[in-house]
């Protein structure tokens, strides 16, 4: 049987920390916590399941603070939890059976993370997978038998162990306030981030955020360097705050940039916006069914879903087509429920 350290970073959980750890103490052989500057009795509740409780001075980077907790991990494999995580009794069965049984040659094992809409603030789907188990050390091997080269991609095993996700608040004031300090300071963003900065703007954001976000996504987008999808997923960006600002022109020449390469639903509906702002409702049509029947969702699924629908539905009723506009309405809530968020 494998050996298990769990390994979190927290502060000031002391409301929630105790769930987490009761769900999941008696599955893990080493438990170490790592404190980020807490004020409240998270140290003091921490140290009732273990000695493991380590102070790590914030430094606005929460890989840091990980790569701190995982240095101080002994066992086979390491658990990484948030302190917003529960493992029910039907999961914590699935997880014993799988420490029992996991083959040594697995280096991380995924599972399923559930409840993320809950607060969601980058997420499109209320269940996926994500690595949370990780094997401590790896053993770098040969294959092939000519032309033999070592093994670089890891042995992932995608398990059906399902973690809940029970945030007590949302994170995305705090996250767009540190990609806004992150790119304001010149350090940039990999490919990544920018792509979850994006998504997290068009699931979380506010006006404002849009606007302190227009020059950094302008620079992505200008770039010669960067992808279609990172430049795609700049545009989106650009086109809601040049709509915002009420600078068509800018709005307009971003907005054919990706309409000339099969444009996205974030940029249509947009473009449908404008329109709608402007109260020429038949071109705003054009644009919001475009939205949702000839384009995807790069960023937010809403927007070749629902939100166009309900804009559909308002056009309509603008034009006195009020037949048209319920089964518009009725399409919307269809697709609210099909996909269980609002």
């Amino acid at each position: 049987m494998i050996t298990i350290s769990l390994c979190m970073i927290v502060k000031n959980e002391e409301k929630i920390l105790r769930r987490c750890l009761d769900s999941i103490k008696d599955l893990m052989d080493e438990i170490i916590i790592v404190d980020t500057g807490s004020s409240d009795r998270t140290k003091e509740i921490a140290s009732g399941y273990t000695e493991q409780v380590y102070d790590f001075k914030w430094i606005d980077d929460f890989s840091a603070a990980r790569n701190f907790a995982f240095s101080k991990a002994s066992c086979d494999y390491i658990y990484s939890a948030d302190a917003d995580e529960v493992v029910n009794e039907e999961n914590r069965k699935k997880f014993k059976a799988l420490k029992a049984k996991l083959l040594p040659e697995i280096e991380i094992v995924q599972m399923y993370y559930g409840n993320q809409l809950s607060f969601g603030t980058i997420y499109n789907f209320d269940r996926e997978l994500r690595p949370k188990l990780f094997k401590r050390i790896r053993t770098f091997v040969w294959e092939e038998p000519i032309h033999e080269m070592v093994r670089l991609s890891p042995v992932i095993y995608d398990s059906d162990i399902e973690i809940t996700h029970l945030p007590e608040n949302s994170h995305a004031a705090r996250d767009l306030k540190a990609f806004r300090r992150q790119t304001e300071n010149g350090e940039g963003l990999s490919a990544r981030l920018a792509n979850i900065y994006a998504k997290e703007l068009f699931i979380s954001g506010e006006d404002t955020d849009f606007l302190q976000a227009e020059e950094f996504f302008t620079e992505v987008a200008d770039s010669e360097l960067v992808s279609m999808d990172q430049m795609k997923e700049a545009i989106c960006v650009i086109t809601k705050a040049a709509r915002l600002r009420r600078d068509y022109l800018k709005m307009y020449r971003y907005a054919m940039k990706d309409i000339a390469s099969e444009g996205v639903s974030e940029v249509c509906f947009e473009l449908g916006e404008y329109y709608y702002e402007s109260e020429i409702y038949d071109e705003a049509i054009m644009w919001f069914y475009n939205a949702f029947h000839e384009s995807q969702s790069i960023l937010n699924i809403h927007y070749s879903g629902d939100l166009p629908l309900y804009r559909l539905s308002d056009c309509y009723d603008k034009m006195g087509q009020e037949d048209m506009a319920q089964e518009y309405r009725k399409q919307a809530q269809d697709f609210i429920e099909s996909t269980g968020r609002e």
